[in-house]
């Protein structure tokens, strides 16, 4: 248990040092001939001596009128962390057009933790709980990018000065992520999954799109008939994860498949909720596209196998390995990648055909 320390600067004020590095404030003096200590607050929710030493001056000076207790008690609101997150989303939703993944994120995985919390009670215990719980069925990436939202939320708050608080994840460690391995699907199990899903257009279609493009989830579900330039086979795609558009290439198979359905919807229209009744295209595919993935390519693998684990994102992967493995320079895979770190795109280059073997072959020759 920490001792109290005197304030050097005011009689009757003192504090005691927390485990987290709080200050929690008391004030002293004698009421009735009895020495008495009350808890003022703590450093964290504004407190601090001279505010204590103001109180402390208002309880001597109103004792004998027996309202001690209204001026102690009158102690600096608190936000909660919904409080903070709710003025964060605000200003993202102007700012940022992918706010939804953020506000999905707080919603699923943070509000029924953190919500009704009082930011200053916020601490690294708290994330870590996170961390264990997220961890039974989240990817080590997942619960990270969970973990940084809390720290953007503090920080937003902080920078623009509605409110002193340390950011608790500042002492937060994140998880390891190994990248090293990288799980793509060989042509026959692309026929497969082809073959299992060769009765739902919209998945069908979807999975072609991915592994035309190589773009994620959101990207593809976000494509629209405009963003198609049919003559030159080209598809312009939102990044969302950059905030960047890039152009992509469209096959002649593509091509065919695209065309009918181009036809009937208008310029603004999404291409892959023609057909269907589901208002939110990228849960349905999410949804009926996981489990056929896990039947087909998982039933053999821990959940936490990430390496392994075939799932959505593993198309993208698919995309730019066989890019590698059917020879296409780096930089172009980086180019259709839409890459900004040129060491993304490295790590395929180890599937490349011979990885310069021929060049070396042929040295002073």
């Amino acid at each position: 248990m920490s001792e109290f320390i005197k304030s050097k600067k005011f009689t009757g004020v003192s504090h005691k040092l927390l485990k987290n590095k709080d200050k929690s404030y008391y004030i002293s003096y004698k009421m009735n001939e009895k020495f008495k200590r009350v808890h003022i607050g703590k450093k964290s929710e504004g407190i601090t001596e001279a505010f204590c030493h103001q109180k402390r001056n208002d309880a001597i000076n109103k004792l004998k009128f027996g309202d001690t207790d209204s001026i102690i008690k009158t102690k600096v609101k608190v936000d909660t962390f919904d409080t903070i997150t709710q003025r964060y989303l605000a200003y993202f939703q102007i700012h940022n057009k992918d706010s939804k993944n953020h506000l999905s994120r707080y919603n699923n995985h943070l509000k029924p933790f953190l919500g009704d919390k009082p930011i200053n009670e916020i601490c690294i215990a708290d994330l870590e709980n996170i961390q264990r719980e997220k961890l039974k069925i989240l990817a080590p990436q997942t619960v990270n990018h969970i973990i940084q939202l809390v720290g953007t939320i503090f920080n937003y708050n902080i920078k623009h000065k509605y409110i002193k608080v340390e950011n608790p994840v500042m002492q937060t460690k994140l998880l390891k992520v190994n990248n090293e391995r990288l799980r793509y699907l060989d042509t026959t199990e692309i026929n497969e999954l082809m073959k299992k899903i060769e009765d739902n257009q919209q998945l069908l279609l979807f999975v072609k799109l991915a592994l035309h493009t190589g773009a994620r989830l959101h990207t593809v579900c976000n494509i629209k008939k405009k963003d198609i330039n049919l003559e030159k086979q080209t598809i312009l795609l939102h990044d969302f994860k950059n905030q960047s558009f890039y152009t992509s290439f469209l096959s002649d198979e593509m091509i065919a498949i695209l065309k009918p359905r181009l036809r009937q919807i208008k310029g603004d229209d999404l291409v892959l909720l023609f057909g269907t009744a589901e208002t939110n295209i990228e849960t349905y595919i999410s949804k009926k596209l996981r489990p056929i993935l896990n039947n087909l390519f998982n039933t053999k693998l821990k959940k936490d196998d990430r390496q392994n684990r075939v799932v959505i994102h593993s198309l993208r992967h698919t995309f730019a390995s066989h890019l590698a493995i059917n020879g296409t320079p780096i930089f172009t895979v980086q180019k259709l990648m839409n890459h900004k770190d040129i060491n993304m795109t490295l790590r395929y280059a180890k599937l490349a055909p011979d990885s310069g073997k021929e060049f070396v072959h042929s040295l002073y020759m």
